[in-house]
């Protein structure tokens, strides 16, 4: 039996997963390098809805459901859109788009059998661009990047022989929006001629993975001579920012911007009812295969537009529009092996090597497995003949295999890391299997090094990712304890490229600055699971210094082990009574037993231990004090949400620590006080269904200056 999520549970996943669909909108938005698939990610945001709406509470400020594509971080101008951009929410079956009709339907105030004019037109797998024009001439075009800030290719875009560089008829300002995109046909002979110039130069061949990469890479080059040389293409679906209305519906609004001489889709359509939508979306799957460009659904949007000016958008999706999905495509094949990867997490995926098979125009050769419970499930083993999916992903999944009845010896999950030899273990209640390596694991160590010297933990100028790769692959660094040594390669530093002896010098300095770091820091910075920057601080007030913390482990790690089953006991029961005998031993308000089997896992395996007394060699955090002094909070839960306006963040944090108070990301009945800012949204609300006292900045700021 599955038990019920707990609050805090649920903020734990909800942080792990607002870091985990950020990182893979970079990697699909700004670097063009995508590692999971589409429908992989799709599952993560529809994890992220589902838990925001089981605690609305527990919304994030960086919550992934505010926010749009990924904030651009290349070498292109950063420029804000003069009106944002959205990103449009996914459905997946009929069931869905009569949802969507039935929610605008509500907003509306209509009856239950109003007709809803929609327009239908197919979803393009390419790149979001905003052409601005200013009296009839374009003069900036930007990348969609966040959704609020993108990224300057007016110099790419004019290569592009489907924009105009100049339009009639057209209002004095006016933003054309489309997708940038690569043809099937021109990314097949793009790949080819980047091969046969490899071969020529005896290079190494750089090809794209499939046309929406090429696209994106192509419009985002430094050099726009660089663009002019790929055969990029464009298709309008719609408009910013304009000085005065197109037209009264969304088909027409369309039709006039055909009329100036943009590309639009002879897909495009309107369509009077729920039936006339779902036909379309069915005839554009029937030709999906033949389209001269990948696509992976059909986009509704109401028709009317002062329809969707009243139904406005709700976090990072207009209400008046939806993308319905295509269903992956299937093909079979055989399982050859089951590879084990580790990702930056520690998480261990496998992944499925076949037997190549085309299956949607592209050739497959591995598709992820996710996890041990879906290996169990499908039974899967090298040599079985499987079927799998792909709708426009980058890794597509196996869902059936065809001869598990066929006798073959099981694969069994490995339980350790295949890189560092480390235990993988998986928590309770969690299917996931990760290595415990951690500070050690090669797999791990680029995304732990970046945790490491990050603002929130030692926050140390000049190690940024560029640097931080640099000296890994020069051998220099390879855990947190090789940076404080990094002064024993001064002068071979100096001889490499992009390196003056100021900026070396600088770097040394900020290094040798934090060699008596402060305490909560420096384990927050170690990344170990479930320990984030305020229950470093919590731990700490408690235990003092990183020893103590150390030998609190090795007792947890002994409970572990003196806590076996009793008799006739379930393994819930024994769970519950373990996790609340370490929870007991832990001692301090609101840190659970997740920390502490965290925390015992972390010092379980040797190669941590090695790191981390490798790292108190070089390195002295004084005892951890907590400088408190009596106020009107002290021994309160305090709650800041909004905007602060004078103050940081973890100013304000550490101002309500110095006054004895505790500060809690999420408001409950346990909240003594919430401090607004402007902008405050459902923790507010919460307060005052609660009838928690609420105040201001300024109020707060009262508070401080009273105390001291």
């Amino acid at each position: 039996m599955t038990l019920p999520l707990t609050p805090e549970d649920a903020a734990a996943e909800l942080e792990l997963l607002a870091a985990e669909i950020a990182h893979h909108n970079r990697r699909y938005h700004d670097e063009d390098a995508p590692e999971i698939s589409d429908a992989d990610f799709d599952a993560l945001v529809r994890r992220n809805a589902e838990l925001e709406a089981a605690f609305p509470d527990l919304v994030r400020a960086d919550s992934p459901s505010r926010q749009v594509g990924a904030t651009p971080s290349g070498p292109l101008a950063k420029v804000e859109h003069a009106r944002q951009m959205f990103s449009l929410d996914n459905g997946f079956s009929d069931e869905d788009i009569a949802d969507f009709l039935g929610r605008v339907r509500r907003f509306l105030k209509l009856p239950d059998d109003a007709p809803i004019e929609l327009t239908a037109e197919p979803k393009i797998d390419g790149l979001s661009c905003s052409l601005r024009y200013v009296n009839g001439e374009l003069v900036q075009a930007l990348t969609r990047g966040d959704g609020r800030i993108g990224e300057d290719v007016t110099p790419n875009v004019r290569t592009i022989r489907d924009i105009p560089h100049r339009i009639a008829g057209a209002p004095p300002v006016c933003e054309v929006r489309g997708e940038v995109y690569m043809a099937k046909a021109d990314f097949a002979a793009l790949n080819a001629r980047l091969l046969a110039e490899a071969e020529e130069t005896g290079k190494e061949a750089r090809q794209f993975a499939n046309p929406r990469n090429a696209a994106a890479g192509s419009l985002r080059q430094k050099d726009a001579a660089v663009t002019a040389t790929r055969p990029l293409r464009f298709l309008a679906w719609g408009w910013g920012e304009l000085s005065e209305p197109l037209a009264d519906k969304q088909y027409e609004a369309i039709d006039r911007i055909r009329a100036w001489g943009f590309p639009v889709s002879d897909l495009f359509v309107r369509a009077p009812t729920l039936e006339d939508a779902l036909a379309q979306y069915r005839a554009i799957e029937t030709r999906r295969a033949d389209l001269p460009f990948d696509i992976d659904g059909v986009v509704y949007k109401v028709d009317r537009l002062d329809w969707q000016e009243r139904l406005g958008t709700v976090g990072r999706a207009p209400r008046w529009g939806l993308a319905h999905k295509f269903p992956a495509e299937r093909a079979q094949t055989t399982l050859l092996a089951i590879d084990i990867q580790v990702g930056r997490t520690g998480k261990l995926t496998p992944v499925a090597r076949l037997e190549p098979v085309t299956v949607g125009g592209v050739v497959v050769s591995n598709a992820t497995l996710h996890n041990a419970d879906e290996i169990a499930r499908l039974g899967v083993r090298p040599g079985d003949r499987v079927v799998l999916q792909r709708a426009g992903d980058v890794i597509p999944q196996i869902v059936e295999n065809l001869t598990r009845d066929e006798p073959r010896d099981d694969w069994h999950f490995p339980t350790y890391c295949p890189i560092c030899q480390s235990e993988a273990v998986a928590e309770e209640g969690e299917v996931d299997v990760r290595c415990t390596g951690g500070l050690i694991c090669p797999a791990q160590r680029l995304e732990r090094l970046k945790h490491f010297v990050s603002r929130g933990a030692l926050d140390i100028d000049g190690l940024g990712e560029k640097t931080l790769i640099e000296l890994l692959d020069l051998g220099w660094i390879a855990e947190p304890a090789d940076i404080f040594r990094l002064s024993q390669h001064r002068d071979a530093l100096l001889g490499r490229e992009g390196w003056q002896e100021k900026s070396v010098d600088g770097l040394l300095a900020a290094i040798e600055a934090k060699r008596t770091p402060d305490a909560a820091r420096l384990l927050f910075g170690l990344g170990i699971r479930h320990i984030g920057a305020i229950t470093a601080r919590d731990l700490l007030k408690r235990y003092t210094t990183l020893p103590a913390l150390e030998a609190l482990a090795d007792e947890l790690i002994a409970l572990r082990e003196a806590t076996p089953p009793q008799l006739g006991e379930t393994e819930a029961k024994h769970r519950t009574r373990l996790d609340k005998a370490i929870a007991e031993r832990i001692g301090v308000e609101n840190v659970g037993a997740a920390v502490g089997h965290a925390l015992a896992d972390f010092f379980h395996e040797p190669h941590n231990r090695t790191a981390w007394a490798d790292l108190l060699r070089e390195v002295s955090p004084p005892p951890f004090v907590v400088e408190s002094r009596d106020s009107e909070v002290t021994g309160k839960t305090l709650v800041f949400t909004g905007t602060l306006e004078t103050l940081s963040r973890d100013e304000a944090k550490a101002q309500a620590e110095r006054l004895g108070a505790r500060v809690s990301g999420s408001v409950s009945a346990k909240t003594d006080l919430v401090i607004a800012g402007p902008g405050a949204g459902s923790k507010l609300k919460k307060a005052a269904e609660l009838g928690i006292r609420v105040i201001s900045e300024s109020d707060w700021l009262a508070i401080v200056n009273a105390s001291e």
